[in-house]
């Protein structure tokens, strides 16, 4: 019986392979296919419905549904069999359609004749492009081996959709990677830039998906497979002595032994496909799986069984990860993610990045962050979309990507690039002037950094100093704990650049998504709440000392400022100010030059801590406003969640409210203040922040010249006065208040 099926399993693809190269336009192939079906597998209707857009599937092809329902006939995601097919991209297999759950009727099609009902979804690694359906008047059930049959063509129509090979005249498709594509993620890097696609990862391309010779097919796999496992065992041997990579790699060679996956494989040889087909078809279901898994654990393994699956494609089509393509012009790096060390290693020489993945807080983004990089995370289907070279435009303003724009939105966006080119002119102008404000009062005005490559804009800027210099970057692109030695050698360099502007240290900022290569992450079920920053700190004090020692071994001598993260309770502050007063100790009794002067302060990202009692207060040397944090735990709103993140203001009234009264209490006990993050270097926030009494800002640096900018319009005591009358009215948000006031300085 197994024998009979995989014969004419073999025999249907050769039909569709065969169909496949005649000179059809793209909607007579479509139909010839679908006849081919309805016909070897004995049933009066076939159907391909292809997905128009993300939402809406289409009658694209039918064998024995009323012809004129072709391209007329669409239905939502979800919406009667066919939609609950493409949305839960699961086989339906009824005897009795019209009494399933979920069944639409639909007149047009003339389908209410029709019992039987097979649906499986047209997937390709893990994207669902459409569903084929095969319906009959007699009422039965479909068998295991029709199903898989019916599994196996479908994935084959989802490569040849891939390949656009359903384009053409009359088919009304048209083709995949040609037409423009707009995108939203999440702004991870503020700016814009225009250039082309460059993938981290480059697609592997299968254009033999059907073979007449399953004994040669079986061989190349078994070939790829062994060389596959050679290769693993290489990686291995290179990874003696370091514990995680060899966990990681294990799992790998338990994957490339696995009996399992290489018996499904060279059965689905045996029903007709390549041995390239065959892989990508189980690695297609490995996608879906992954998607619907819940338990982290089992998605990180069918990660590993995914990108195994790559591995193996590249042996047998001869696709190696160094396909010779040369970087395009302008390019802007297109990935489902990236390590820091992998992007530090593109460096400046990309114009943008975009990610599948990823997080606004990753570390991806901190390094894009540092190389002053535009990124936009969580855009859509943007591997599966884009190619080597494409155009590709990135509003890292906006949250939109522009693949492949017609020239109409390029023309419009060279227009914005060119309008924020001009205003970048004006406010370099005023690098040497003070951000004095018309009332008379000055805001000093920091920078963020986090690599020796930030430093030179420290000057161009017109910064006065480092308002946080981030120490994890160090931690975070290497494979092991880096050496006392080369922490000192580093954050001497960074003083050496800063020539004697003010640096404030920021102690290493891990947890959360932050996670060292070479510690063991704890899955926990709130990262961002759970064990981060001054709580690892605290309960591995030998890594907290050596940084401490690094600190003080690179002053040698000069002021230093360390500034302590995610401080939660005066006692924490108290146990890590104790720590550096012992190193201090210690590093005088070894006889090293101590810092002529040292500032001992903490980052405020935890409401709790504005609470704190006035001796907390008065035993800080300073205190700056971790105003990313600090706002999504006012707001309970979690920052990577695109759903609530938007959902609140920064100039809320309440949120303005609690900043004023930080503001009241360090000016109550002269405890210097400064409010650093995102909403530093957004103009009109800043100059609220301002206007509340704080008079030091830190954010990146292109934001200082706009910042300084509208300050230096302003008058501080009007812009108060605006805010209180805002509150007063019982607005929400001060924002369109002070928009109002902003607008008239400028026209006056």
């Amino acid at each position: 019986m197994a024998e009979r099926f995989e014969t004419e399993s073999r025999k249907l693809l050769g039909r569709l392979r065969d169909a496949m190269a005649g000179e059809d336009a793209g909607q007579a192939r479509l139909n010839k296919i679908t006849n081919l079906i309805a016909t070897s597998m004995g049933c009066e209707v076939c159907s391909i419905y292809l997905f128009r857009d993300e939402d809406t599937l289409e009658l694209c092809a039918t064998e024995g549904l009323n012809a004129a329902a072709v391209h007329e006939t669409r239905m939502k995601l979800g919406e009667g069999l066919v939609g609950r097919v493409a949305k839960r991209r699961r086989v339906i297999n009824t005897p009795d359609a019209p009494q399933a759950p979920g069944f639409r009727f639909m007149p047009e099609t003339g389908e209410e004749i029709y019992s039987s009902f097979l649906g499986v979804p047209v997937q390709r690694l893990g994207e669902t492009l459409g569903v084929l359906v095969v319906q009959s008047k007699t009422a039965r059930e479909f068998s295991a081996d029709e199903i898989y049959a019916l599994e196996v063509v479908a994935m084959v129509l989802a490569e040849m959709t891939e390949l656009g090979a359903f384009v053409g005249e009359g088919a009304a498709m048209s083709a995949r990677h040609s037409q423009p594509v707009m995108m939203r993620g999440t702004v991870g890097q503020e700016g814009v830039a225009e250039g082309h696609v460059w993938l981290h990862e480059p697609r592997v391309v299968v254009s033999n998906l059907i073979a007449d010779d399953p004994v040669r097919e079986t061989e190349r796999l078994t070939e790829a497979v062994d060389q596959l496992r050679v290769s693993v065992d290489q990686m291995m041997s290179m990874a003696m002595g370091d514990k995680d990579q060899q966990q990681v790699l294990e799992a790998y060679r338990m994957f490339a032994n696995s009996k399992g996956w290489m018996r499904r494989m060279v059965e689905d040889i045996k029903s007709g496909l390549s041995a390239e087909a065959a892989v990508e078809k189980e690695q297609s279901l490995a996608r879906d799986r992954m998607g619907q898994a819940a338990d982290s654990y089992l998605r990180e393994r069918l990660s590993d069984l995914d990108d195994l699956s790559n591995r193996l494609l590249r042996i047998l089509t001869g696709q190696g990860a160094d396909t010779g393509a040369e970087m395009p012009r302008n390019p802007i790096l297109v990935a489902r993610n990236i390590g820091p060390a992998e992007l530090l290693e593109y460096g400046r020489s990309l114009k943008g990045i975009v990610l599948e993945g990823g997080s606004v807080g990753s570390h991806a983004a901190i390094v894009a962050r540092a190389l002053a990089i535009p990124l936009i995370v969580h855009a859509g289907r943007i591997t599966h979309e884009a190619l080597n070279g494409d155009q590709i435009l990135v509003d890292g303003e906006q949250g939109i990507v522009h693949l492949r724009p017609d020239d109409a939105v390029a023309a419009a966006f060279r227009d914005k690039i060119a309008m924020q080119a001009a205003a970048q002119e004006r406010y370099a102008s005023l690098r040497d002037l003070p951000a004095q404000a018309r009332c008379g009062a000055t805001i000093s005005l920091h920078m963020n950094a986090g690599l020796m490559a930030d430093l030179p804009s420290l000057g161009s800027s017109g910064a006065e100093g480092v308002g946080l210099f981030r120490t994890e970057l160090q931690f975070l692109v290497r494979n092991q704990m880096p050496k006392r030695s080369e922490l000192s050698a580093l954050y001497s360099r960074v003083l050496d650049a800063a020539g004697g502007k003010r640096v404030a240290f920021r102690t290493l900022d891990i947890g959360s998504d932050k996670v060292l290569p070479y510690m063991k992450p704890n899955d926990e079920p709130n990262p961002a709440m759970g064990w981060r920053a001054i709580r690892v700190g605290l309960d591995k004090p030998g890594v907290m000392r050596m940084q401490l020692q690094a600190l003080i071994r690179a002053a040698n001598g000069r002021p230093l400022t360390i500034m302590f993260p995610f401080v939660a309770q005066m006692e924490e502050f108290e146990l890590a100010h104790a720590e550096m007063q012992k190193t201090l100790a210690r590093e005088d009794r070894l006889g090293h030059v101590l810092p002529e002067k040292v500032e001992i302060g903490t980052m405020l990202e935890t409401p709790s801590l504005a609470f704190a009692p006035r001796k907390f207060f008065e035993s800080v040397d300073f205190l700056s406003v971790g105003g990313n944090d600090l706002k999504q735990f006012f707001f309970a709103a979690d920052r990577e969640n695109e759903r609530v993140r938007r959902r609140y203001d920064t100039l809320n009234v309440s949120f303005l409210t609690f900043l004023e009264q930080i503001v009241s209490r360090c000016q109550d006990t002269d405890t210097d203040l400064s409010f650093c993050g995102e909403d530093a270097g957004r103009p009109v926030e800043a100059l609220c922040f301002a206007a509340l009494g704080f008079r030091s800002l830190s954010m990146r640096p292109a934001s200082i010249g706009p910042v300084k900018s509208l300050i230096r319009r302003c008058n501080l005591d009007e812009v108060r006065r605006v805010i209180e009358v805002s509150r007063a009215r019982g607005d929400m948000s001060v924002r369109p208040a002070v928009m109002d006031y902003v607008r008239a300085q400028h026209q006056s």
